[in-house]
Formats: C-alpha cells, structure tokens, sequence
C-alpha cells in the first residue's frame, strides 16, 4: 500500500519506488473528513490538490498502474482495503503536519500495529523525527538534500478493478466553490517548468526584488505550493539549485562577466531553501508551536476579546491603510504574497490590531495556496513578537508603501479607489489636501475608509505590552531555554 498524502509525484518518490520493486501494490489517496473540516483548510487548497491528482492519476496509468481514490475515516478506508485485498505493508511520506494529522497518524499506527501490518514512513524535506534540539541538524540536512534522488520507475503493477470515487470537486466535498480564482497551475510538471524558469530566467533579480509585492511576483520562485503538496520534492529543487549555482561558478571562471546579480540571488534562495527545513523541523520537534507560544510567558497576552470589526477590516483590505489593503486583496485573489508582506499583514493584525495570532493565522493558512504548518506557525509567532528570541519587528504600512511600491502601482492595481489620487497622497490618502481633494473628487473616509487604528499610538501601546513581558525574568529563562532547543547554530560573523 503506497499511501499519498502531502508528496502528490512520482519523481524523487522513494516509498512508490520501493513498493514497485517488492511486486503488486496499491496506490491510495484518501479524502479525509476530519482534514477537510479542519479550520485550516480551504476549498482552494483542495482544487490545487485536486489537479495534483488529476496528473498523478494520469502518470501511474502510464506506468500501467491505477491511482485509488477514496473517502472516508483513512482507518475504515484501509480496514476495507485489507479485507479486499490484503497487504502486508504500508508506504508512506513523513508528514509534519497540524494537531489533527498528527492524531490521525497515531490512530493509523495502532490499526497497523494491531493488524500486524509494517507501517515505514520516509523522510522528506530534510526534517528529522526525534530531534529535540538544532545541534548537527544543518549537516543532517545538507547531507539528505544531496543523496541521489530516486530513480524513474519503468513500470507499476497495481490490483486492478479496485473501487475509486475518482477525483471529486470541492462542491462534492462540502467544501463550495474555491473563492480565489488566480492561483498558480498545480502539478508536477508546472512544478518542473517554475522551477525551470526562476533558476534560468526569471530568477536574476531575486535578491533585491523578492521584498516587493509587484516585482516578487515573479523574481521570486514561485515553488511554494509544489513543495507543500509535494509535486516537487526539496531535494529536487536543491540538486537543481546546485547545478545551476555549479554553471554559473564555471562560466565565471572561464572569464564570463555579468554574472554576480545571478550569483547573489540564488545564494539567497538557497538560504531560504534551507530556512524552510529550518521551521518544519521546529514544529516537528515542539507540535505545541501550533498553538502555544514559544515563550510560555506570553501566552493569554492577547486573551482580551478581539475587535472583531477590526478584524474584518483586515480580512476584507479596508483598513485604510493602503499598502496592507492591496496586499490582503491581492492574497485573497491569487493565494500568494512575497515574504516581506506577509510579515506586514501579520505585523499589523498583530500589533497595530493586537489580534490573536491563533486567530489571524487561521484565516491566512486557508488563503495561503501554499499553506506549510511549519512555516506558517513559526512565522506567525516571530511577526507577533512571542518567541522571545527574535527582534521586535513592526513593520510601518506607510514606509512600506513608499518603499516597495514607489510609482503606487502595485496600489493603484488592488486598491482600485485611489488609482486616481496624485502619488504624493497615495500611502495615506486621508491627509489629502483642500486642492487635491476638489480635483479629484476623492473624500477621505467616503471615498476609501480612514486609518482604524493611529499608527504611532497603536505601536506605542504594543511595543509597551510586549517588552513588559519581554524584560521578566520568567520570559528571559524560558527565552533562553527557546534559544537552545531551536535556535540557529550558524556561527555568526564578526564585525571587521
């Protein structure tokens, strides 16, 4: 039994190998209720996940095989599949996932372990079980990333005639409609072909364009969602990161000029590369960052009732605040955002707000098309300030505006209101002057909504709270147990 979870592919896909080469298998991939009603999960996860399948289906029929779908409890699926036809094994990908697939495991590995079937999970995505603490994990890594990759199978031999819902469609599962309409192309082979195009084409910018909105469109990598569903394993693209990386070394050896902004950007993409191993392996060391604090001392720090108006005002981009409207509409329209905005919209629900970051996480997981459990969780407490090990980092929407969007493009393009308005005015157009305001018939708070919160004041009150806790000793002690388990051991460079 080769079971498909979050590794939709077969390149680079040990357990599908293995079970090819031991004779006769199946190959499963399980609708599950409990993952679909899970908070976290969105019918647009789901669509991509959907044509992920569709071409999976379509490569193991090539390989002469069938792509079992079905859905169910995944322990009643693989109860009715044994009484069918029996097997002695399961294959399977790690997966470090939420709370409610880590449960989900537990219960497959006792109907397992009571049916006296051998259940071998494979590791992927250089992520360790048992690890407790970061030391030799970047060598474990690096050493797993460059291992050979699996080889191609030539032929699959499934049971044939076996009962499969086939793909079903979002509706069908309860789930409605996907509300984002813009997403990228699912699959491994667009997986491939994005891979191809930032390392020899889109790629060069990389370095300095990934922190803008409009230009991090595409100068970024665009992998994201391929490697949370696993139509591309990481030790594909990293090999593939290698090689090019290799190219480019050898072509400026033998005297080719022009070629450092390339150089510098994908040193920069391999650092994020790895930084992506780097948070999965905290969540599978600590699952508890799910929904705890790393720092237990600021748990409850947001506890107060949330300003659910305010919420909605983020959810929706109309806070008026420009550069955080555009770029939630932009996430609510394509399922992605560079990195650098994501951390702004966080930012802001998160201090400017003072919102949980449970509860903003939980809206940002189901937009993100590539919504990573390790990441995501990890990345929302560094933005919130409760790690305690991370510098306070509270992005300012009208600096960042002027910053990254300098022309207002990216602006005028989600914020349709103020295309019109004269760019001196566009990252906060509610200071509008008398003559601007005639000539262009915009009203602030009429025309597109006022601030909701006062930027300084609202800084000024979280900064207070945060570091209240911060400078406690119970905060410091537990900072400092955080630093040990998960900290970085990259040694840090001197000052010359």
């Amino acid at each position: 039994m080769v079971w498909f979870k979050r590794d939709l592919r077969i390149e680079d896909h040990a357990p599908l190998l293995r079970a090819s080469q031991e004779g006769t298998c199946v190959c499963l991939y399980v609708y599950e209720p409990e993952l679909l009603a899970a908070p976290d999960v969105s019918a647009t996860h789901v669509a991509f996940i959907n044509g992920c399948l569709a071409e999976l289906g379509e490569q193991i029929e090539a390989l002469g095989g069938q792509l079992v779908i079905r859905r169910g409890d995944i322990v009643d699926v693989l109860s009715d599949l044994n009484r069918t036809v029996g097997f002695r094994r399961i294959r399977s990908h790690q997966e470090t996932g939420t709370e409610v697939t880590y449960r989900r495991d537990l219960r497959v590995k006792r109907w397992a372990e009571e049916h006296n079937i051998e259940w071998i999970e494979t590791r992927q995505h250089g992520v360790f079980r048992g690890q407790k603490d970061r030391n030799g994990w970047a060598a474990k890594w690096n050493a797993d990333m460059s291992c050979p990759q699996t080889p191609a199978l030539s032929g699959l031999q499934t049971i044939s005639g076996l009962a499969s819902t086939g793909i079903l469609s979002t509706a069908e599962l309860g789930l409605g409609a996907p509300p984002q309409t813009e997403v990228q192309s699912p699959g491994s082979r667009a997986a491939l072909r994005t891979l191809h195009e930032f390392l020899h084409q889109r790629g060069e910018p990389y370095q300095k364009a990934m922190s803008s909105p409009l230009e991090g469109a595409t100068a970024c990598s665009r992998l994201s969602p391929y490697l949370a569903y696993g139509a591309l394993s990481m030790r594909q693209v990293y090999q593939s990161y290698q090689r090019r990386a290799h190219e480019l070394r050898t072509r400026k050896k033998e005297g080719e000029q022009g070629l450092g902004t390339w150089s510098r950007s994908l040193s920069s993409f391999n650092k994020r590369l790895h930084w992506n191993g780097h948070f999965t392996q905290r969540l599978e060391s600590d699952p508890s960052i799910e929904k705890r604090p790393l720092v237990r001392a600021f748990e409850g720090i947001r506890s107060e009732a949330p300003n659910l108006e305010h919420f909605e005002a983020w959810k929706e981009g109309r806070t008026g605040y420009p550069m955080v409207d555009a770029c939630m509409r932009f996430l609510n329209a394509t399922g992605w955002l560079n990195f650098r905005m994501r951390s702004m919209l966080v930012s802001f629900a998160s201090y400017h707000l003072w919102l949980p970051w449970q509860m903003t996480g939980t809206y940002l997981a189901r937009r993100f098309l590539d919504y990573e459990p390790g990441i995501h969780y990890n990345q929302l407490q560094m933005q919130s300030g409760v790690t305690g090990i991370n510098a306070i980092r509270i992005y300012a929407p009208t600096k960042q505006a002027l910053d990254q969007d300098p022309e207002g493009t990216f602006i005028r393009r989600w914020v349709p209101e103020l295309e019109n308005l004269p760019l001196r005015w566009l990252a906060e157009p509610h200071h509008i002057d008398m003559i601007d305001r005639h000539q262009s018939g915009f009203v602030p708070g009429e025309s597109y909504p006022l601030p909701i919160v006062e930027h300084r004041e609202a800084v000024r009150a979280a900064r207070d709270r945060i570091f209240a806790v911060r400078r406690t000793d119970e905060a410091k002690a537990q900072a400092q147990d955080v630093l040990k388990r998960h900290g970085s051991r990259r040694k840090r460079r001197g000052r010359h």
